[in-house]
C-alpha cells in the first residue's frame, strides 16, 4: 500500500508561516471592523458562511471549462465560463479571507496555503484567458490544466478545513437530541449572582445563565462560531436589546432568543426557556421542545 499522504496534519502544525499569518490576520482584522460588510461576508444575514458557495461556483465554472476544452467545443464557450469563474472568484475570496482572519491558529496554518493554492489557480487562469483572447488556444489550455490542479489542491484543503477542523461549522449544542423532553431541575435562584453571567452545568450542556432579579436568562455556553464560553463574554445592548458578546472572536448573540446580532458566528445560539418553582428551584427546557 501506498503512504498515506500527511500534507495537512503537517499544516496544522507546522510554526514557519506563524509570523506572517499573525501580522495578515491582524491587518484583516484591523481594516475590516465590526460592522454590516464584515457581518455581509461572514454571511450573517443567510444564516450560513458564504464562501462556500461562491468558491464552489468558480471550481465549478473551471471544471466546466477543462470539459469543454477535452471535448474541443466552441473555443467562445469555454473562454466565457472560465470568465465567469474569475469574475466569482473575488468575492469567493474577500468572504474567505474574512473567515480566516477569525480563526484557530491550526486552521489559519491549512487556510493560508488554500488561499496561496487559490491565488495560483486565479493567476493560472486570468492568463489562460489572457492567452485565449490573444489567439493562443493551445497555450490557454494548457495554462486552464494547471489552474484546475491549483484549484483542486486548494478545494482539498478547504474540505480539510471544513470537515476535519471544523471551520464554519456551528459549535454550539445541539441540545434537542441532547437533551430530554421536559422540565430540569438547574439549581437555585439564591445561588445565581444577579447581573453578572455564569456557567452551570445540565448533563452534558454547559450552560450560559443570566439572571436579573427574578428573571433567568439561558443560552448554550459554547459560542456557535468555535465554542468559546459566552459566559466569560460581556453584556452589551444592542438597538435597545441586551446581547452577550463572545470573548474569543467578538460574536454577539440576543439574550431573549439567540439570534446572531454580528458575527463571525452565522448559526444561533440554542436558547432554554426558565421556570422558578415555589422552593425557589430554577427549572429549564430546550425552547424548541416548548
Amino acid at each position: 500500500m501506498l503512504p498515506k499522504l500527511d500534507l495537512t496534519n503537517r499544516l496544522e502544525r507546522t510554526t514557519a508561516m506563524d509570523r506572517t499569518i499573525r501580522a495578515l490576520a491582524k491587518a484583516v482584522r484591523s481594516r475590516l471592523r465590526p460592522g454590516g460588510l464584515r457581518d455581509l461576508l461572514h454571511g450573517v444575514p443567510t444564516g450560513t458562511p458564504v464562501h462556500p458557495p461562491l468558491a464552489t461556483a468558480s471550481l465549478g465554472c473551471w471544471v466546466a471549462t477543462a470539459v469543454l476544452d477535452a471535448t474541443g467545443a466552441d473555443p467562445r464557450a469555454a473562454r466565457t465560463v472560465l470568465a465567469t469563474g474569475l469574475a466569482g472568484a473575488a468575492p469567493a475570496a474577500a468572504a474567505g479571507i474574512t473567515d480566516w482572519s477569525v480563526l484557530h491558529i491550526e486552521q489559519q496554518r491549512v487556510g493560508f496555503v488554500h488561499a496561496i493554492a487559490n491565488l495560483s489557480a486565479f493567476t493560472l487562469y486570468a492568463g489562460s484567458l489572457a492567452l485565449r483572447l490573444a489567439g493562443r488556444e493551445r497555450g490557454g489550455r494548457l495554462l486552464g490544466y494547471a489552474g484546475l490542479g491549483a484549484a483542486s489542491l486548494g478545494g482539498m484543503l478547504g474540505g480539510h478545513m471544513a470537515y476535519r477542523q471544523a471551520a464554519g461549522a456551528n459549535h454550539a449544542e445541539q441540545v434537542t437530541h441532547l437533551v430530554p423532553l421536559g422540565w430540569h431541575n438547574l439549581c437555585e435562584l439564591k445561588d445565581l449572582p444577579d447581573g453578572r453571567p455564569v456557567s452551570r452545568r445540565l448533563g452534558y450542556i454547559d450552560l450560559f445563565v443570566l439572571r436579573s432579579g427574578e428573571t433567568v436568562t439561558i443560552l448554550a455556553d459554547h459560542c456557535s462560531h468555535l465554542a468559546g464560553p459566552l459566559h466569560q463574554g460581556r453584556l452589551t445592548s444592542e438597538g435597545g436589546v441586551t446581547c452577550v458578546v463572545c470573548p474569543w472572536h467578538g460574536s454577539t448573540f440576543r439574550l431573549s432568543d439567540g439570534k446572531v446580532v454580528h458575527g463571525p458566528a452565522t448559526a444561533p445560539q440554542p436558547v432554554f426557556q426558565t421556570r422558578v418553582r415555589r422552593d425557589g428551584i430554577i427549572q429549564v427546557r430546550p425552547a424548541q421542545h416548548a
